[in-house]
C-alpha cells in the first residue's frame, strides 16, 4: 500500500456514518515511519570508506606492477645471479613498504610480515635511503 492509499484509508475511516463516499473537509496526516537519516548516513560513509581501500589497493597494485616493468629483463642465456635478483626484488618490497607507512620502519616491518630487526638489518645490509 503506498502512501496516497493509506491517506485515504484514513480518511475513509473518519466519514460521518450515513454519508456514503464523500470525504470530510477534515485533512489527516499520517506519520510516515521512516529509517532514521543516521542510517543513509552511515551506509554512505561506509561506502565511501570500502571505496577508498579500494582505491588505495588499486594504487598499490599499479605502482608494484609499473616497478615490476621498470626492472631490467632477466638475462637467462648470460646468466643469473640469484643473489643479486633476490636483493633487487627485497629492496624495491622494503621501499615500498616504507612509502606506504611513511617512513616508520616497525609499520613496514609489520606490512612485510618480518621483524622491525629484520627490516633495520636489511637497510643497513642494502644501504637503502630511509630518508
Amino acid at each position: 500500500m503506498n502512501v496516497d492509499q493509506a491517506a485515504l484509508k484514513e480518511t475513509d475511516n473518519l466519514r460521518p456514518a450515513g454519508v456514503g463516499h464523500q470525504l470530510t473537509d477534515r485533512t489527516v496526516r499520517l506519520k510516515i515511519a521512516e529509517r532514521p537519516d543516521v542510517d543513509r548516513i552511515q551506509r554512505v560513509v561506509d561506502l565511501a570508506d570500502a571505496l577508498l581501500s579500494e582505491a588505495e589497493t588499486l594504487a598499490r597494485d599499479k605502482a608494484f606492477t609499473e616497478e615490476a616493468t621498470r626492472l631490467k629483463p632477466l638475462d637467462i642465456l648470460g646468466g643469473i645471479s640469484f643473489y643479486d635478483e633476490v636483493q633487487r626484488f627485497e629492496t624495491h618490497l622494503i621501499k615500498m613498504a616504507l612509502a606506504e607507512t611513511g617512513g616508520n620502519q616497525a609499520k613496514a616491518a609489520k606490512l612485510l610480515g618480518i621483524k622491525a630487526t629484520t627490516l633495520n638489518s636489511k637497510i643497513k645490509l642494502f644501504k637503502i635511503d630511509v630518508g
